[in-house]
């Protein structure tokens, strides 16, 4: 392949691929944790971290960084998120504001409630641990992460927008991965919790003001050529792979059964 046909990554999408890493780190070391704890009856992992509060510390601070930066324009976060800022608008000339995938939002809301309240109800009944939660959390982490660079459940199945940069909830996902956090009564899990409603507010209250800034229609910040995140040709990539395993597999598979 020709230099000039590679994409190379963006920094955004590096930043995504960083975020990946330490949030998968973090969710295999809460893992081990857990399961010490379970075979040693030692203490829980809650209790264990904060007989270490560094670790308390630099967990917390690490995402209430992350949260922080997403109320101000940053040229490294995603358009997805970058779209509700009033520098970001890039007048179209349309008027006409269409954001189909809006309705798809308050079932994503009530699905998400109910699936989380059934953990919530195993929690208060004593089956599921403070333990369990926060491993919750953490997975949640890394599934925010996949979804932005692999697949989206909730793009394929709901919303069927064309990217994350036109994504109707893309700033509920830190809300999202702290819902889990409600159970863990914590100073500093309430504290993670209530940052991400407060962003997640500030985008809902930004969207029914501004509804143009979240149409394609009328934000041209949100066509293709102005994209900083360029994701899709590496997504593009991944299927054409994953197709091309499916049909030596299938080839490989007829082979073996002549």
């Amino acid at each position: 392949m020709s230099n000039r046909n590679k994409k190379r990554i963006s920094i955004v999408s590096t930043m995504h691929y960083i975020r990946l890493v330490y949030r998968s780190v973090l969710f295999i070391l809460l893992l081990i944790a857990y399961i010490r704890f379970r075979l040693y009856s030692d203490a829980s992992i809650i209790e264990s971290a904060e007989k270490m509060p560094t670790i308390i510390y630099v967990t917390w601070l690490v995402f209430v960084i992350e949260m922080i930066l997403r109320f101000f324009p940053s040229k490294y976060e995603s358009p997805g998120c970058q779209k509700q800022f009033a520098c970001n608008y890039i007048k179209s000339g349309s008027t006409d504001i269409s954001i189909p995938d809006n309705n798809s939002t308050v079932l994503i809301a009530l699905i998400w409630v109910v699936f989380n309240a059934a953990f919530g109800a195993l929690h208060m009944e004593g089956i599921l641990d403070d333990g369990i939660m926060v491993l919750l959390c953490s997975a949640y982490s890394i599934c925010d992460v996949i979804c932005i660079l692999f697949f989206c459940p909730f793009q394929t199945w709901f919303m069927k927008n064309k990217c994350c940069s036109t994504c109707r909830i893309y700033n509920w996902d830190y809300a999202m991965m702290f819902t889990p956090l409600f159970f863990v009564r914590k100073s500093y899990t309430w504290s993670l919790l209530i940052l991400s409603v407060a962003l997640l507010l500030r985008w809902e209250i930004t969207f029914y003001l501004h509804p143009e800034r979240f149409s394609e229609k009328t934000n041209d910040y949100l066509q293709c050529k102005n994209c900083t995140e360029k994701l899709c040709g590496h997504k593009k990539q991944l299927i054409s792979l994953w197709k091309q395993i499916e049909e030596y597999s299938a080839d490989r598979i007829k082979k073996l059964k002549k």
